[in-house]
């Protein structure tokens, strides 16, 4: 058996370009752009190049791009301040605060501050409380975009076993509330979980998030199974080459010759963050302005 390759790219080229309509419709019917404000705190070099990406990819979809760029010395205060700043601004429809942020700033807090309305990466407790009563909010982009790509694999997931590896709040425990809302039965593993090969070997659909390099092997997998890989991680350099490879949670090679459908590192979750980080702005925005309707 060969695995089916999920196209994450493609995917995300697709969703961008049904963003792209919705944005265009917004515009003209709230006579202005759907606003997406991205704070980003100093300049770690792998951040500067994500919010680089994600203000392009806004622009590019007709969408408006607020980039604010702090310096790494900017207090709690100061960006809180300015939170609230983009909470009370009417043409900020979504606002992102790019992560890690530096060492001597409560991330907590600055999620907590977001308006949940407004909380695009789909982080702030109200909105993860929505998630898991199935009640209407933001979602968190990583896991939304590997639910879409299961989707391209397994359209109804009605009484199927998911297996989520990994028990984050950014992706594991959101991406385990919207398989039980697809009616899968839901195993969330772990690090204290018993004979997690034997675990994973149960899964119709696995998603391994869990940040370790190569961890799944292909024996780990059952037979025409839907792999959805959502770790990157960058191998040490081999003699001569400037820089490691990239690969997933998962051994895509030995998975492959399993698999019924694999997506790959690079290629395959990643492209669908920032087009899902898109969709969740546009939504936003569509919320707002329902609400001011209304009013």
């Amino acid at each position: 058996m060969t695995a089916a390759i999920i196209d994450g790219k493609a995917v995300a080229a697709e969703l961008r370009g049904e963003v792209a309509r919705g944005a265009a419709d917004f515009a003209g019917r709230a006579e202005r752009k759907a606003g997406l404000a991205v704070v980003l705190v100093g300049r770690d070099p792998a951040s500067e190049v994500y919010v680089g990406s994600k203000v392009r990819m806004t622009r590019d979809v007709g969408m408006e791009s607020f980039e604010h760029r702090l310096p790494a010395e900017t207090t709690q205060a100061d960006l809180l301040a300015l939170i609230r700043r983009l909470n009370e601004d009417p043409a900020v429809d979504g606002i992102l605060v790019q992560l890690p942020l530096p060492r001597h700033l409560d991330a907590g807090s600055v999620i907590l501050s977001i308006d949940p309305a407004k909380d695009v990466d789909g982080l702030h407790p109200e909105n993860a409380g929505r998630l898991a009563n199935g009640l209407p909010g933001l979602a968190p982009c990583t896991p939304l975009g590997a639910m879409l790509l299961v989707a391209r694999a397994v359209p109804n997931l009605s009484g199927l076993e998911a297996v989520v590896l990994g028990r984050s709040a950014l992706v594991g425990k959101p991406v385990a509330q919207m398989l039980l809302s697809a009616n899968a039965t839901v195993v969330v593993a772990h690090s204290h979980t018993r004979a997690l090969p034997d675990v994973c070997r149960r899964a119709d659909v696995l998603i391994a998030a869990v940040g370790r390099p190569e961890l799944v092997r292909g024996d780990w997998i059952k037979p025409g199974a839907t792999v959805i890989d959502v770790g990157i991680n960058r191998l040490a350099p081999e003699p001569g080459a400037a820089k490691g490879r990239l690969v997933g949670d998962v051994a895509f090679g030995e998975a492959c010759a399993v698999a019924g459908a694999i997506t790959p590192v690079p290629g395959g979750v990643g492209p669908m963050t920032i087009a899902c980080l898109l969709r969740n702005t546009l939504d936003a925005a569509r919320r707002r302005l329902s609400i001011a309707g209304e009013g």
